[in-house]
């Protein structure tokens, strides 16, 4: 049996941008106390009248409320009405207080005006020209979009996905969708293919359709970059996993690896039989951007090798002499090879652990090119790392993208062969952070004449973009190497170091529980759930209130993996009600976002100058303009509700994002049944991280597995092979 209400819409309690599941209050016709409805509805608005179908239902938790089955919705008449359907965030430039003066001006004829003669609206005090256009822009988008999630919806396709596709397309959303829904995947961040593959079969795509074998093929080779960082895959092996995915005969598969390989999309190279990595048939399957950088990339380093050096007459033994005169120290074997090697050589890398004197070797080098008048260039691939970088030398150090003036405009970056950086010696460090792509546009821009000068630790975890630069070009045994393993004696104090190592020579680190002076803890839990409440009451109460860290800026939970009650996803809402007890916020999907979160960007945005894993904190949510300000470092960045799918909460962080940055104190969740994850590399880039405090929660059976597993997942590069080879 079906029931009929009908009323106007009181209050949104909940809503489920994904879906468009709803729970609202509706201040419903012949009832003397709002009613509680519940499905799915499209963009729903306070003040909007409806007229809903469906049953009376008791949930158990929260009582009698009204299923919707389907309703109708209609524009308010009454003044109240009016006021709280244009207040209520419908219109981005229209708040509270502005929907009343509006009202107020125009009456019962305000929608009207707004629909047809907008301008008028320059008339209401407050409102000027440019905001009238801002109104103007939202109110038509408002319309647009109610229409296409009506065709989203038809499809029985979820309309929270029409915010992003309209903001793509614009007026062409549903003539898009109904040509290629497939570049949805490619053109919108948020949407994969996934999803744009069940958008196209509701369309009704045929599953053999040539565009959606072309966009899985695609999707496949860029998860395996992005996810995994091959920068190619055995032919033979992708074709299996097409066929798993895409569930078509391989012939079909064939052809169309032939046709995107003939369009020029994609490359299919043989490559040399004796390299380990391949497949018995030995075709590699590339992307063409990462054939191209893995290829200039090697090319790049050759020319660079075989270029003389514009400083060439420093004496290394005299430098050597006074260098250690002047710093009043006395370098080590390892320092003093290192510091040869950067005289002497156009490139070289220099890798150790943390305490094993990497910062003295810089300062030298910095002093004795200093003094031969070259122009000395710093950088980093973070902004974290590029100021400890500035701090640590004395000299100034950028991100590698600022270094190379990305622009958004123009567009790229604006150093390049053509414009090459001004530099004699160009120091980078972090460089076991820098992926394939980075590290062909860094080539580049350096001078055929300047030293290059890679510092970074190879046993971290390797970069989160595609490829195994620093491995591979260690690797290759082209450029000279110097390892640094020795710690030296005021870096033996710390556990944090010593443990640092023991990890990455498979040993068991120690943990000095009777020693109040530590700097290294583990407190055994067995259960996810109990390790996630010790993490919470550790990040709150006890290190705060034993060391003195602010539990926000300070302190940083670091996790291997996503899901579970020790993952990111879980230990962010919980660390959320702990650190940031408010009501007032937003609800983005399942998200939900208040002033003075600890956020995160979680991809490149090069418009806004803002990069995957900067972290920030929500300085302002403005509902009427539909806005929330971010403050990153000591810059304030505006974001639209609809981008904020870029921006995670950071509480709780994978260990993946945090390479490149160091925090006073860090948490780390170690248990079973984070088990696929639990790598050496991984627990000692996150041991690696903390320069004060390590508190590890979880269970040494865990802790073992990580560190007596050394089979990193290998990477599918070919630049190793292609540098020795030069």
């Amino acid at each position: 049996m079906t029931d009929e209400i009908s009323g106007y819409l009181e209050r949104i309690t909940y809503r489920n941008e994904e879906n468009g599941f709803t729970i609202a209050r509706l201040k419903a016709n012949g009832h003397p106390d709002p009613v509680t409805i519940a499905g799915n509805m499209i963009c729903p608005t306070v003040g909007e009248i409806l007229k809903i179908q469906g049953q009376w239902t008791k949930h158990p938790e929260y009582g009698r409320q009204f299923k919707i089955k389907s309703y109708k919705s209609a524009v308010p008449s009454t003044l109240s009405g009016i006021e709280k359907y244009l207040g209520s965030g419908l219109i981005k430039g229209i708040g509270p207080v502005m929907a009343k003066r509006i009202v107020e001006k125009f009456g019962e004829k305000t929608l009207d005006i707004i629909q047809h003669d907008i301008h008028q609206l320059a008339n209401v005090p407050g409102i000027g020209k440019s905001r009238v256009a801002t109104i103007k822009e939202a109110w038509d988008a408002q319309k647009e979009i109610r229409e296409l999630m009506l065709f989203l919806q038809s499809h029985k396709i979820s309309s929270g996905y029409a915010a992003k596709i309209f903001k793509q397309y614009g007026q062409r959303s549903i003539e898009v969708l109904k040509e290629d829904p497939f570049c949805l995947a490619t053109d919108i961040f948020g949407i994969g293919f996934t999803t744009a593959d069940n958008i196209a079969e509701k369309i009704g795509f045929p599953k053999h359709s040539e565009k959606r074998v072309q966009a899985g093929l695609f999707y496949i080779l860029n998860q395996l970059a992005n996810t995994h960082g091959h920068l190619y895959f055995p032919y033979e092996a992708l074709i299996e996993k097409a066929q798993e995915i895409l569930n078509v005969p391989r012939d079909i598969i064939v052809e169309t690896l032939g046709l995107v390989y003939f369009n020029k999309k994609i490359v299919i190279e043989d490559l040399n039989q004796s390299f380990e990595q391949l497949t018995a048939n030995n075709k590699a399957v590339y992307l063409t951007k990462y054939h191209f950088c893995e290829t200039q990339t090697a090319l790049l380093f050759k020319q660079l090798l075989s270029s003389i050096k514009s400083i060439n007459t420093i004496d290394a033994n005299k430098a050597l002499s006074w260098i250690q005169e002047r710093l009043s120290i006395r370098l080590s074997e390892g320092q003093t090879t290192a510091v040869k090697c950067a005289i002497q050589n156009k490139i070289m890398v220099i890798t150790g652990g943390p305490g094993t004197g990497k910062t003295t070797i810089i300062n030298a080098i910095i002093k004795i090119f200093n003094t031969s008048g070259a122009k000395i260039l710093l950088a980093a691939p973070t902004g974290l790392a590029a100021k400890r970088m500035s701090k640590t030398c004395d000299h100034n150090a950028r991100t590698i993208h600022r270094l190379l003036e990305f622009s958004f405009q123009k567009p790229g970056f604006q150093k390049n062969k053509e414009n090459p950086l001004k530099c004699d010696l160009l120091i980078v460090d972090e460089a076991s952070m820098i992926d394939a792509v980075l590290m062909h546009h860094l080539l580049k821009a350096i001078p055929y004449n300047a030293t290059f000068l890679l510092v970074g630790d190879v046993n971290q975890l390797p970069s989160v973009g595609p490829g195994n630069m620093l491995k591979d070009i260690i690797a290759s045994k082209t450029v000279p190497v110097v390892r640094l393993d020795r710690i030296f004696r005021q870096a033996q104090a710390s556990q944090i170091i010593v443990n640092a190592h023991k990890i990455n020579r498979g040993d068991i680190p120690l943990f000095k529980s009777s020693d109040r002076n530590t700097d290294f803890y583990m407190i055994e839990k067995q259960d996810p759930q109990e390790a996630a409440d010790l993490i919470v009451k550790l990040v709150k109460h006890n290190i705060p209130d034993r060391f003195g860290f602010d539990s926000v800026d300070q302190i940083q939970v670091l996790t291997p993996m996503h899901k579970g009650m020790a993952g990111t996803e879980n230990l962010n809402k919980e660390l959320q009600k702990a650190l940031n007890p408010q009501n007032q916020g937003i609800m983005i999907g399942q998200r939900k976002y208040m002033v003075s979160d600890k956020v995160m960007q979680i991809r490149n945005n090069y418009e806004k100058e803002v990069f995957n894993g900067d972290i920030g904190r929500i300085t302002e949510i403005n509902n009427m303009d539909q806005k929330v300000i971010i403050q990153f470092e000591n810059r304030e960045i505006s974001y639209n509700f609809t981008e904020l799918d870029e921006i995670i909460l950071a509480y709780a962080i994978t260990v993946h994002k945090s390479q490149g940055s160091e925090y006073p104190a860090i948490v780390i969740p170690l248990l079973t049944q984070h088990y696929i994850m639990l790598q050496r590399n991984l627990i000692y880039t996150a041991i690696t991280r903390a320069r004060k405090l390590v508190v590890v929660a979880g269970n040494k059976k865990a802790l073992a597995i990580g560190v007596k597993n050394n089979k990193a997942q290998k990477r599918y590069t070919y630049l190793e092979k292609r540098l020795s080879d030069m």
